[in-house]
């Protein structure tokens, strides 16, 4: 699906005449292209399903790491900033941070590539426990493991900057698959390792 910019400039200058004001005058006249532009860049993830984001990033390391399934070793990236767009108001998540685990089978992913994975699906009308699953999802099938975690701090404007006003309220969500469900020792490390 590719994003449709007119339709957007379109839909954007009639907005503004729906909130009373004209969209001819100076400081306006830009808007619909610059918010079209804006749209394409921040929405850029649904443009892509979560088999083709993991396709993307699924740069991996063999060599002769001793890692497997039998084992528990763990690798994590914590604190990767991430922003997306609340599907209910299109409202701004905002002071996102994703922390993403791994047990790595056979192989490696790049660092980099994990954070890429978080902001391509972040990238998306979203709710942050689908930020969780969908990033997940695309571990899984680029780590080439089911041993996955996904924990994402974030605040939310749909909360803070209208409805109930709560500025300083922050949600937090974890999407936990294969032995990081079932296995009490490995979470137990995760999370200590998360504390440091």
């Amino acid at each position: 699906m590719a994003i449709d910019k007119d339709a957007i400039r379109e839909h954007v200058r009639g907005l503004l005449i729906a909130l009373g004001d004209d969209p001819d005058r100076e400081g306006l006249r830009e808007t619909p292209d610059r918010v079209a532009r804006m749209y394409e860049e921040v929405f850029e993830g649904m443009n892509y399903s979560n088999h083709e984001i993991a396709e993307m990033f699924n740069k991996s390391f063999q060599d002769d790491l001793a890692v497997g399934p039998d084992r528990r070793d763990i690798v994590l990236v914590k604190d990767i900033p991430i922003f997306s767009y609340c599907e209910h108001h299109i409202a701004l998540m905002y002071d996102m941070k994703v922390s993403v685990a791994y047990v790595p089978n056979g192989k490696v992913l790049g660092l980099s590539k994990i954070a890429r994975i978080c902001d391509m699906a972040a990238k998306r009308l979203q709710l942050q426990e689908r930020i969780g699953s969908d990033v997940a999802e695309i571990m899984t099938e680029a780590a080439g493991t089911a041993d996955i975690a996904v924990i994402i701090h974030g605040t939310h404007s749909c909360m803070s900057a209208r409805g109930i006003k709560k500025e300083a309220a922050s949600t937090v969500t974890t999407t936990l698959r294969g032995r990081f469900e079932t296995d009490q020792g490995l979470q137990n490390q995760l999370y200590m390792m998360l504390s440091r």
